[in-house]
């Protein structure tokens, strides 16, 4: 916590709003939109996962239709897919940015073309703070006029050509779950690119509740509204965002001193000066013959003093829920998961933290 959040709490329980409305979200809402700059059209809602569901609400995305995605992700951007009962096309990464590999969309695009059927919308994703390839995604999004659900969840204060994520989508959605560079608590928003899609967002977030002086519904709604409660936590967090971005970048230089005398290891960086990253996750890949040096006897180390890593993402298309699906690609993201990690990346890491992680890695033995 960055030591205001309480009071934006406090503000909720002194205006008795502590629900589905009040100051807290409009506040919330108005800094992200200003901060995402023009046309950023922001909706707060509970989950970044039901900002993704609601995206393909928007684009109309129903039964059997087919949604490329990235498999290379958490599973929070794929099954939204299935609540719509779509059909989702699995995509492989390419190498510098680990995120959807543009000839292999192609691929899946022509795949879903000779089935009769065009993709309803591409699923891009910024893993772990790492903007994907905008300018190639986005031509093919163009040429075969396919709409983009941007899913930053990961990515909030990452860019591309000085430009932040979350404004390349046709939606694009950002995550404030625990674990992001900054928090709610639980939440996330939805970002539409003008006030027509943004009403209709928020109308599906409230139980699709029609303007009338009682409750009438024609359409399925969800309960999706981000509390005032959250929205406080999220104003408190949001003035401390860029002291993260700081920390977690500062985390990267560190580890990036650390593994540059180490051929094995591979630490996960910006492939050039167009990108941007937040090092949401500081995450390795681990290559060579050496026997000491493999990625279960490293964590396994880390473990045994008390530190802990994680595997990379298991992609989508390894995942026995989504094994049945169409896939795309050379398996880049399969090997990634083999041989990657994740490290220890809080802000709050201290100097004894840092110091201990550094002498497991500089006297490592299996």
């Amino acid at each position: 916590m960055g030591g205001n959040e309480l009071k934006y709490i406090q503000n909720a329980f002194d205006t008795n709003w502590v629900s589905q409305y009040g100051s807290n979200i409009d506040e919330f809402e108005k800094i992200l939109g200003n901060s995402l700059g023009d046309n950023s059209f922001v909706t707060a809602l509970s989950s970044g996962t039901a900002a993704i569901h609601l995206a393909l609400r928007l684009l109309g995305v129903g039964e059997d239709d087919f949604v490329i995605c990235q498999s290379f992700t958490f599973v929070a951007s794929a099954n939204p897919i299935l609540y719509q009962k779509a059909i989702p096309v699995f995509v492989d990464s390419e190498t510098s940015t680990w995120n959807l590999c543009p000839n292999a969309v192609e691929d899946a695009i022509k795949y879903c073309l000779k089935q009769g059927k065009k993709p309803k919308a591409i699923i891009t994703v910024s893993l772990y703070g790492m903007p994907f390839m905008v300018d190639e995604i986005l031509e093919l999004s163009r040429r075969y006029d396919i709409p983009v659900i941007e899913d930053s969840a990961e990515a909030l204060g990452s860019k591309y050509k000085n430009k932040p994520c979350g404004t390349f989508g046709d939606l694009s959605v950002i995550s404030f779950n625990g674990n992001k560079i900054i928090t709610t608590s639980g939440g996330g928003i939805l970002i539409s690119r003008n006030q027509e899609s943004k009403d209709k967002a928020l109308y599906f977030a409230t139980q699709a509740k029609e303007n009338k002086d009682y409750y009438s519904h024609s359409e399925v709604g969800y309960n999706y509204r981000m509390s005032n409660i959250s929205a406080g936590i999220g104003r408190g967090q949001l003035e401390v965002l860029e002291n993260r971005i700081l920390k977690r970048r500062e985390n990267h230089v560190f580890y990036k001193e650390i593994f540059k005398n180490i051929d094995e290891i591979n630490l996960f960086e910006e492939p050039g000066k167009d990108f941007f990253s937040n090092f949401w996750l500081n995450t390795i890949t681990i290559e060579g013959n050496n026997a000491e040096i493999t990625r279960e006897n490293l964590k396994r180390k880390f473990s045994k003093n008390n530190i802990e890593t994680r595997y990379l993402w298991k992609p989508m298309h390894l995942q026995p829920l989504y094994k049945q699906y169409k896939f795309f690609g050379s398996n880049v993201c399969g090997i990634l998961f083999e041989n990657g990690l994740c490290l220890p990346s809080g802000t709050n890491l201290t100097g004894n933290d840092k110091d201990r992680i550094m002498n497991i890695l500089m006297n490592f033995r299996s």
